[in-house]
């Protein structure tokens, strides 16, 4: 079974373990079912929560914590974690929806959720320019306003915010969740070819991937460049994930449950730490084949590099392997810090921004002394958790009422992180 079998209950017709289905004339049996109300999956929510510090930490200059994040280890980071959850969560969620109400309603409810993100999106963007702004002048430090990438709003206001309205617009740090408002707003025809053929759409969705890299496909940004995460090709870990969860995770079991697999895994990922090491270590670059250097560099992120993706795959292999469902370690109280950051993924992301920058600037301004880049660092990831911790309390004890017409079928925490 999926991750989201085992939390819903839900299975793909016509499949090893599914439900008979009665066979009807001239009727095709959808490729999802309803899913059921079931337990949540913290491994979901401790990955993005993970996911979120990583980025958090990623955000400040470098610093003794940077060296803990996953980037430094391989060629993936935690951007492809959070993408690949955010797309596992939201087709479990709204998928239920697509197969209890249709199309148009769980379009609806899609659109309400990405308008939810937009509105976040714009919040954040006001709020960081505003943070920015009043650090550049107060200080007299212009190199504020260049460094974070808004010198272009100061000579240009009037057009620069319409730009950002059209998502072309980003101070630096803000490149995520305009992907991800992106991929929600393709989620209604994601599913829906879901429902007909989910490795027919998998497959349309390496299609797409080719193209982007056979023909350039890109989005532009304002005011030159392009997007630093190129919808066309991040779609594919978006859809891999939605694929693995209605179905494609569970038909792949045998395979992820193979020595083999795991040993192909193992030595990958030993090879990218490697070559990260080369990054860090020039004299070991002489170990490497120079054609093997000239076909792997450069490693694009901005159109997810194949070695990304497989360092993911890898990454994601082992981790199934080696942290089942039932793990104890799930309801430590070591952990719960991180679940809830990974519960309340929006409001944490946005928080991180605001933070990082403010970490920035203390370490600018005051002290770039490893022990206060580590203080920075705890800081801010205290402060994530307070602010998950205040968010969870809310909606559980303070929001009795919203509780009681709570329904997992539209729950935008465990779909968007919200």
């Amino acid at each position: 079974m999926t991750i989201a079998d085992q939390v819903t209950g839900s299975t793909i017709a016509g499949t090893v373990g599914a439900p008979p289905v009665e066979a009807k004339p001239r009727a095709v049996s959808p490729a999802i079912t309803l899913p059921s109300i079931g337990e949540r999956e913290l491994r979901l929510d401790l990955f993005r929560g993970l996911a979120l510090w990583l980025i958090f930490v990623d955000h400040l200059p470098p610093s003794l914590l940077t060296w803990l994040t996953i980037r430094n280890y391989g060629f993936s980071d935690a951007t492809e974690i959070f993408i690949f959850i955010s797309g596992y969560t939201a087709a479990f969620v709204y998928g239920r929806a697509m197969l209890e109400s249709g199309f148009v309603i769980a379009t609806a409810r899609i659109l309400r959720r990405v308008w939810q993100i937009y509105v976040a999106h714009v919040f954040l963007f006001t709020i960081f320019l505003a943070e920015i702004s009043y650090v550049a002048t107060s200080f007299e430090n212009p190199l504020y306003t260049e460094e974070m990438g808004i010198m272009d709003f100061l000579k240009q206001p009037d057009v620069t915010i319409v730009q950002a309205l059209l998502l072309r617009f980003r101070p630096v740090n803000m490149d995520v969740l305009p992907l991800y408002i992106i991929l929600m707003l393709a989620l209604p025809l994601i599913l829906w070819l879901m429902k007909w053929r989910p490795d027919v759409t998998l497959g349309l969705s390496v299609l797409l991937y080719a193209a982007t890299w056979q023909y350039d496909l890109y989005l532009t940004a304002y005011p030159n460049g392009f997007w630093a995460f190129n919808p066309f090709a991040w779609q594919l870990l978006f859809v891999f994930g939605a694929w693995c969860a209605l179905g494609g995770a569970r038909r792949m079991s045998r395979i992820l449950a193979s020595r083999v697999t795991m040993w192909i895994s193992i030595a990958y990922l030993v090879a990218a730490f490697y070559v990260t090491l080369t990054w860090y270590v020039p004299q070991l670059s002489h170990f490497m084949p120079k054609r093997i250097e000239q076909w792997m560099y450069p490693i694009d992120k901005a159109n997810l590099d194949v070695l990304r993706f497989t360092h993911f795959l890898a990454l994601a292999a082992l981790t199934v392997r080696f942290l089942p469902r039932d793990w104890p370690g799930l309801k430590s109280p070591w952990l719960r810090p991180l679940i809830l950051c990974g519960q309340h993924s929006l409001e944490i992301f946005c928080l991180g921004v605001f933070l990082a920058f403010a970490g920035h600037f203390i370490l600018a301004e005051v002290s770039g002394g490893p022990g206060m880049h580590a203080l920075i660092s705890l800081c801010g990831i205290l402060v994530m958790w307070g602010m998950a911790w205040v968010i969870s309390w809310y909606k559980q004890v303070a929001d009795k009422s919203g509780a009681k017409t709570k329904n997992a079928a539209g729950n935008a925490d465990l779909a968007g992180g919200g």
